[in-house]
């Protein structure tokens, strides 16, 4: 098994996070290696072409992104994670996920993985098209139903 010195663990703060951790811990301690968290706030999308836009709507992705944070933050300090190794990003999921791996040098990706099947597997999912655009390895971890 490669020796990983830095492992990025994907989040999205769906009761199945810390079983996905777990994973991403457990190895942490075993390689003793280093633990990135990171979590993805998708663009909300606006519609424009209506006069009755809300002022309040503009705010929505600052919100998102404050809460995300906060979340973060929690997470962090559950599972031992300093600030400066916790990321909150927004935009597209996989692109953001494979920036940040990138630009942090990690060894690892963990996600969760729902194991679609038919029409949901033909659309893909955020961890298929990670592993796929991913610049080292990823471990999916299978999420149960």
């Amino acid at each position: 098994m490669p020796a990983y010195s830095h492992i990025l663990l994907a989040v999205d703060f769906s009761t199945n996070t810390d079983g996905v951790a777990e994973r991403a811990l457990s190895m942490c301690t075993a390689l003793n290696a280093r633990l990135s968290l990171v979590h993805v706030v998708e663009f909300v999308q606006f519609d424009f072409s209506s006069e009755l836009t809300m002022p309040q709507e503009l705010e929505l992705d600052q919100e998102l992104l404050e809460l995300a944070d906060k979340r973060l933050q929690q997470l962090g300090e559950k599972y031992g994670v300093v600030d400066s190794e916790r990321f909150v990003s927004q935009g597209n999921t996989k692109r953001e996920i494979l920036r940040i791996a990138e630009e942090q040098q990690v060894d690892l990706i963990v996600i969760g993985s729902h194991g679609r099947a038919g029409i949901q597997l033909l659309l893909g999912s955020t961890a298929n098209a990670v592993l796929h655009g991913a610049p080292c390895d990823v471990l999916a971890v299978r999420i149960r139903e």
